[in-house]
Formats: C-alpha cells, sequence, structure tokens
C-alpha cells in the first residue's frame, strides 16, 4: 500500500498473449495453491505475515525514536500533531470538472468530458471504480495522481466514470442486475458503445457486463481485477474457501444481517489491514517520524482520507458476490447466469487490456491474466502488462498512472478513432 504514498519503483513489462486459439480452450478448474490448501496456507501467511509486522514496526519505531530524540524538547507537540493528524479525516472528493449526467439511489455517472472535446470522433469511455467499501474518488485520487487524469491526456476525452454511492437500508436489495442495468443505462446514454475500463471488483463487473452487452463493448480493459478468483497465491481466496467451504454463507449473511441488510464498509476496511497489518502499522510510525515535514504529512492525509473514509455495500450484492465469484468461481467455470441468461466469457471478442501488479495481493497476476484463456478475442488483440508495485499502485502509484495506464491507453486510443460508430 506504500505505493499510493510515494509511488511505485522498477520496471513494467509488456506482452502480447502466446495462445494460438483462446476460443473454445477447456476451463481449467484447477484450485490455486492458496484456495486448494486454505488452512495451510493461512497457517504460512499469518506466521509471515507476524514477521513482517514485527520487523516493519521496528523500523518505524526506530526512526519515530531518533526523530523525537534528536529534539525532545518538542517532543510533547510532535506527538500531539500526530494523534490530530491520525484521528483528523476528511471526506474524499472528486478533483476533476465535471457534471453528473445519470443519477440512481446506489450509482452517479459522472462526465468528465471538457466542452472542447464533446465533438472529438473519438470512442467514449466508462471507468468502473472498485465497489469494495471504499469511495469511488479512488480514480480521480488527487491532483496530478490520477487515473482519470491518465485516460483523458492519452486522447480519450470523452470520458465517464461511474460513482457507487454508500449503501443504506433503502439500498440493501440493489443486486447484480441492477448494476449490469446502470452501466448499459450508461453506455446508452454515451452513444451506445464504450471503451470499458474496469479496476478490481470494477473489473469483474464490466467483464460480466461485457459477456451479456458484448455488441455494446468496444474495448475491455481490466486492471487488477480477479477473473479467477481461486488462482495464484490469495489470502481472499483461501479465507474464502476456509469460511465458507466450512460454514457455507451463514457468517457472511450474520455480517449482513448485523448491519441491517448491509455489508459494513468498517468490515471491510478491517478485512483489509488484517491482510498486510505492517503497511497500517509503517504507514502510522513514519507519521510519528515525519510528522513536522509537510510534504509527508500532505501524502498522508490524501491516502488516509479515501481509505478510512468506508461506505457500506449493498447486503444483496455482497452476498451473490461471495457466493458465485470468491467461492464458487462460476464465472471462469462457465457456470455463471445473470437472470438466467449465461455470462460466458468466449462472449468476449473484443480487443482486451489486462493490467497487474507484480506484488499484488489483493488480485495476484494470475487471477487478472485467466481471462485470456477463456474469451474468443484473438491473441494478437490481447495486451498483458505488469506494473511494479501492488493493488492500489495500479490506480494511485506514479508510475502507473505515468507509465503503464499511457501505453495501454494510447492504444485503446489507436482503435477508437477514424470512423467508428456507436450502436443505435
Amino acid at each position: 500500500m506504500t505505493s499510493a504514498l510515494s509511488g511505485d519503483t522498477g520496471e513494467s513489462t509488456l506482452q502480447r498473449s502466446g495462445t494460438e486459439e483462446l476460443a473454445g480452450t477447456p476451463v481449467d478448474t484447477s484450485l490455486g495453491p492458496a484456495a486448494e490448501h486454505p488452512y495451510r496456507f493461512l497457517l504460512r501467511y499469518g506466521t509471515e505475515t507476524a514477521s513482517r509486522s514485527l520487523a516493519e514496526a521496528g523500523k518505524a519505531a526506530g526512526a519515530a525514536w531518533w526523530s523525537l530524540a534528536r529534539r525532545p524538547w518538542a517532543a510533547p507537540a510532535r506527538t500531539a500533531l500526530w494523534w490530530t493528524t491520525v484521528f483528523d479525516r476528511a471526506e474524499p472528493r472528486w478533483h476533476l470538472p465535471h457534471r453528473i449526467t445519470l443519477e440512481t439511489d446506489f450509482a452517479v455517472l459522472r462526465d468528465f468530458t471538457a466542452d472542447e472535446h464533446r465533438a472529438d470522433p473519438v470512442v467514449p469511455t466508462l471507468v468502473l471504480p472498485p465497489q469494495a467499501g471504499h469511495s469511488s474518488t479512488v480514480v480521480d485520487f488527487a491532483p496530478g495522481q490520477s487515473q482519470l487524469t491518465a485516460l483523458r491526456e492519452s486522447g480519450l476525452t470523452r470520458l465517464y466514470s461511474l460513482d457507487w454511492c454508500p449503501a443504506t437500508r433503502a439500498t440493501k436489495r440493489i443486486t447484480i442486475t441492477d448494476y449490469i442495468e446502470v452501466i448499459d443505462r450508461s453506455i446508452r446514454r454515451m452513444g451506445g458503445r464504450a471503451n470499458l475500463v474496469g479496476d478490481c471488483q470494477g473489473g469483474w463487473l464490466a467483464t460480466i457486463y461485457a459477456t451479456l452487452h458484448p455488441e455494446r463493448v468496444h474495448t475491455l480493459t481490466l486492471a487488477g481485477a480477479p477473473i479467477d478468483f481461486h488462482a495464484g497465491d490469495s489470502v481472499i481466496a483461501a479465507s474464502t474457501q476456509a469460511l465458507a467451504g466450512r460454514f457455507g454463507l451463514a457468517p457472511y449473511r450474520a455480517l449482513v444481517a448485523a448491519n441491517g441488510g448491509t455489508m459494513a464498509g468498517a468490515a471491510v476496511l478491517a478485512n483489509f489491514v488484517m491482510i498486510q497489518p505492517q503497511a497500517e502499522i509503517g504507514r502510522q510510525l513514519r507519521l510519528l517520524a515525519d510528522v513536522d515535514d509537510p510534504a509527508h504529512v500532505g501524502r498522508y492525509r490524501v491516502f488516509e482520507d479515501w481509505f478510512k473514509h468506508t461506505q457500506d455495500i449493498p447486503g444483496a450484492f455482497y452476498l451473490w458476490l461471495v457466493e458465485h465469484l470468491f467461492w464458487r468461481n462460476r464465472l471462469v467455470r462457465g457456470e455463471l447466469e445473470v437472470d438466467g441468461r449465461p455470462a460466458r466469457l468466449d462472449a468476449i471478442s473484443c480487443p482486451l487490456f489486462l493490467l497487474a501488479g507484480a506484488t499484488d495481493h489483493i488480485t495476484p497476476p494470475a487471477q487478472l491474466f485467466a481471462i485470456a484463456d477463456h474469451v474468443s478475442t484473438p491473441a494478437e488483440s490481447i495486451t498483458k502488462r505488469i506494473a511494479a508495485g501492488g493493488h492500489l499502485g495500479l490506480f494511485t502509484g506514479r508510475n502507473a498512472l505515468h507509465r503503464d495506464w499511457p501505453a495501454l491507453m494510447a492504444e485503446v486510443r489507436s482503435l477508437s478513432t477514424n470512423g467508428i460508430s456507436g450502436v443505435a
């Protein structure tokens, strides 16, 4: 998660799919190491995480102690400033100018197209942010650190993003059908055909939409999006297999019921922190060491304002995705249906752009790249790219925003001009 604060390091890699024939490829239903042996994996992961947490705490505490020891007379004031900064949170906000063109009780369509670009001869682009207990503003994280800016500067000037609203008791029964419908309404308002960009959970949602409405998706770009939920070393896959495999959906239903029919964003945040507690420990102790550095405090505030400002998820939608995707992995197995309609990956034949994080602990690259084995897109029209860094760095890291996204989106734009027409 440090990539969200300071940018990623290292080199990115780019490749074309080497698969000669993707359509009709048999579905590999074998489990990844974490999902196949969940208890063994969780025990090993917990041991390694505890060790890393202790090491991070020791390193960061040493830096904090040295910082305070150099000026002991300032320690009380600096400690008070640290406490104030830790607990003084502001609501995350959108930074780029835009207008609202569609509003429902659970989603808002925001149009980031500048007036001078409304008639540009380019296919419009729709971004689907994650729906994982945090604000959709992650795609417009901060000035100079914005995925939307990277897309727009790549020439995708007719640019839109959906904004997922916090769930309430009035919207607790919103389902996958409602999400698919609002995406379809949005693309119709944009002209009937769009480049679809899906981040993390927004990526599997974009993929499901593309299987049901392939004629409306010009290109499909997925970043850090789980498609094969059981592939790779994933603590989320392991914990889901361990919990649901033994108790079914009962624990998840209990969480939803305890929060009045919605999945509490605070509970989702707690899970993220528990996956990598060393990141949380290190971030807070580094703040203590650098609390008098305005630049560091500014970066800290931007990240914490987004990360700690949680929002609830509709309970019906949450239980659906846990059962059908995280637990039973029905999308990649070819077994998923939405309202009786098959959502098969081989219905997708448009150009495909895939961006994974080299050290992504939320969505290992194997979970994303698995889609290439099951779509009907020709191999030469599938681009895979691995960015340095982890999960959040894909959407907020400076390297990803200034290197990886421009490279991919330049290819998308080259396919989105010159007489392309939408779908009526």
